[in-house]
């Protein structure tokens, strides 16, 4: 099995940044892809960013693009999520999923999840 913690999580002001921290302990050989996802009150679960944790390759929604950054310590085993430029509309809880599959962006194809950390984005 993998655990997952977030971190980072808070309040900030429209235009803001937070950083959120996805560390990743157990079978972490098994981990092939890292993703974040998002689910906002009474909506679904939604694709943020991944990465392919061997060859670093990363992919991002639409509507977080030239905004959020993906980035990665592999000693620490831990993915960073920088988000910038920060919108109303990006208040939600943000999950950290790992896959054994690469490159995978629907939420079913993530096998172990984190409990989320909360961002808030006030106008």
């Amino acid at each position: 099995q993998v655990q997952l913690v977030e971190s980072g999580g808070g309040l900030v002001q429209a235009g803001g940044s937070l950083r959120l921290s996805c560390t990743a302990s157990g079978r972490t050989s098994s981990i092939n892809t890292m993703g974040w996802f998002r689910q906002a009150p009474g909506k679904d679960r939604t694709f943020v960013a991944r990465l392919t944790w061997s060859a670093g390759a990363s992919d991002y929604a639409d509507s977080v693009k030239g905004r959020f950054t993906l980035s990665r310590d592999n000693a620490k085993n831990t993915v960073y999520l920088q988000m910038d430029g920060l919108k109303p509309e990006d208040t939600a809880v943000y999950y950290c999923g790992t896959s054994r599959l690469y490159g995978v962006i629907s939420s079913l194809a993530y096998e172990y999840w984190g409990r989320g950390t909360q961002v808030t984005v006030s106008s």
